[in-house]
């Protein structure tokens, strides 16, 4: 099997980055992160930001965009993240109402995504939340639906949510073999009949099966992610994650 990239999205450390980004970068990278996920780009435009992450000394393997900026303008958001090194380019959620089932629908605009991505030589994909997992009439899920209807279209399975929504990320991650080169690994726990994000191996996942079962999808991209974090801060919660990842040989 290849080696995976481990990377970090940058939205775990937003806390810290948003007042002192060149020293929590500087952090994130001597913790043995070489590659990051891209939530931001904190006022700076492609070719500077990319100079900055340069001379930190690391890549932004992949970025997550909001709807908005596919409706805005889709090709110029496609040649913004190339431009920064993008290899993966993730659209992290859409609501409801435009998800199969709703009352629109945003198959179009997935699909011009998808092509302007092709053309990019870039991976368009879409990043779950919980939402996703409930039933259509037909007994089908929407997520299902959604990658069924949009067949060039690449999986991000955020291991907390799937596991939140009920479902066995293994599971899935097997049944979409082959279209999923990134993954965002995050543990979780049950607390108060809620869910708390927790640092990689901390958590109730088996993080190890997880991780075998991506590597047997053909997941490239291992990306770390917390939403939030409760015992640690943000940048211990991303160091714990990192060191064990090292304690697994990534």
């Amino acid at each position: 099997m290849i080696r995976p990239l481990i990377a970090l999205q940058l939205y775990t450390v937003r806390d810290l980055a948003v007042n002192d980004l060149s020293g929590t970068l500087r952090k994130v990278k001597e913790m043995g992160y070489d590659y990051v996920e891209l939530s931001d780009t904190y006022d700076m435009d492609a070719p500077q930001f990319k100079r900055f992450l340069d001379d930190i000394g690391l890549k932004a393997i992949s970025a997550h965009v909001q709807r908005r900026e596919l409706e805005n303008d889709v090709a110029d958001t496609v040649a913004k993240y190339k431009s920064l090194g993008c290899e993966h380019i993730v659209l992290g959620s859409l609501p409801p109402e435009l998800l199969p089932g709703g009352k629109g629908c945003a198959k179009e605009l997935l699909q011009n995504f998808c092509e302007e991505c092709k053309k990019a030589g870039i991976t368009p994909a879409y990043h779950n939340q919980v939402h996703e997992f409930k039933k259509l009439p037909d007994g089908m899920l929407i997520l299902d639906r959604l990658f069924a209807d949009v067949p060039n279209l690449y999986t991000q399975f955020d291991t907390g949510w799937v596991t939140i929504a009920g479902q066995n990320p293994e599971m899935y991650l097997q049944k979409y073999a082959g279209r999923c080169p990134t993954i965002h690994l995050k543990d979780v726990i049950e607390t108060y009949n809620n869910y708390e994000d927790r640092p990689l191996g901390k958590g109730s996942q088996s993080m190890h099966g997880i991780i075998q079962a991506a590597l047997a999808a053909g997941t490239r991209i291992f990306i770390v992610e917390l939403d939030r974090t409760y015992l640690s801060s943000s940048l211990e919660a991303a160091d714990e994650s990192r060191k064990y990842l090292k304690s697994l040989g990534y």
